[in-house]
């Protein structure tokens, strides 16, 4: 054996002693990437922080909201968040209220770290040389790191709405509910439209991740990139309060977040829930192939 092959990386000279990857090799291998990017982003004492939180803006909002009827005979004045004023005839109604009340800030803030620390705090931590090493290509990483922040969308979602759920059962009575629209629904049909509330949530922040994750892309600083995101967010929502800008609000990713109080109309009004989903795909579309774009041409040799 020549000075050179004992000289030789190990653990390169073993990638390249490998056979090629077949297509059942291939998935299992994507498939372990996904679980370890899980893993890893679900272990952090920063991500279970933020969930954290979002579990407790529906029990501050649910106490406040007993506290306030407990000390008068009248029901809430009808200001905050939507639904509000129902929470005390029906508990559900939190959980719609939560939603309404997360959504503006606190989701998106939760997701806007998550998905910029997703490149670049590998980056930082020295990391990401070492993924790309495996046979995942650029490609399927950048892939791998957006489905772990849109699972993590889901996740935050949910969290907010089981824990309004649970403590609207807990403090207020459940039963069938009334719609926006005055007609009555029963509590399993509420229940139903309150999973796909959700699910809608988490869709309308798929635009929000694909821009942080193309943030990410730009940066070896997680700390900057996550700056970023949350700063950009938060101008963005300024600019949609301002009146002199109404023509450009249609197109600013959170102009439509709030629809999904159109799901607890009878009949649902689909039109802005669908300018909503179809606005989150051109952000995703757009901000995903410039972070693809950026990423490919990203020097992780630094």
């Amino acid at each position: 054996m020549s000075q050179a092959e004992l000289s030789a990386p190990k653990g390169r000279g073993e990638l390249r002693d490998q056979p090629p990857l077949t297509v059942s090799r291939r998935t299992t291998f994507y498939g372990t990437l996904f679980r370890n990017e899980l893993g890893t982003t679900f272990r952090r004492w920063r991500t279970l922080a933020l969930l954290c939180v979002l579990a407790a803006v529906p029990m501050l909002v649910g106490i406040a909201v007993k506290i306030e009827t407990g000390n008068s005979s009248s029901s809430p004045s009808g200001n905050g968040p939507a639904f509000i004023s129902q929470i005390t005839n029906n508990g559900l109604f939190l959980v719609f209220t939560a939603l309404a009340a997360t959504l503006p800030f606190f989701l998106p803030m939760s997701i806007g770290v998550i998905a910029g620390d997703a490149i670049a705090g590998e980056a930082n931590a020295g990391t990401l040389r070492y993924l790309l090493v495996a046979p995942a290509g650029r490609t399927r990483l950048l892939l791998t790191k957006y489905a772990t922040v849109m699972t993590f969308c889901l996740v935050a979602t949910l969290v907010v709405a089981l824990s309004a759920l649970t403590v609207g059962a807990v403090l207020f009575p459940l039963g069938d509910l009334t719609t926006i629209s005055g007609t009555q629904i029963t509590f399993a049909e509420g229940l139903g439209r309150a999973l796909l509330i959700a699910l809608v949530v988490a869709a309308s922040l798929t635009g929000v991740a694909a821009l942080g994750l193309f943030v990410s892309t730009l940066t070896n600083s997680g700390i900057a990139a996550m700056a970023t995101t949350v700063g950009l967010l938060i101008t963005v929502q300024i600019l949609d309060q301002i009146p002199q800008l109404h023509a450009l609000q249609p197109y600013f990713f959170s102009h439509y977040w709030l629809s999904f109080a159109d799901l607890m109309r009878e009949p649902v009004y689909w039109d802005d829930l669908v300018k909503n989903l179809g606005l989150q795909a051109l952000y995703a579309a757009v901000f995903g192939s410039a972070a693809w774009a950026r990423f490919m041409a990203k020097d992780i040799t630094a």
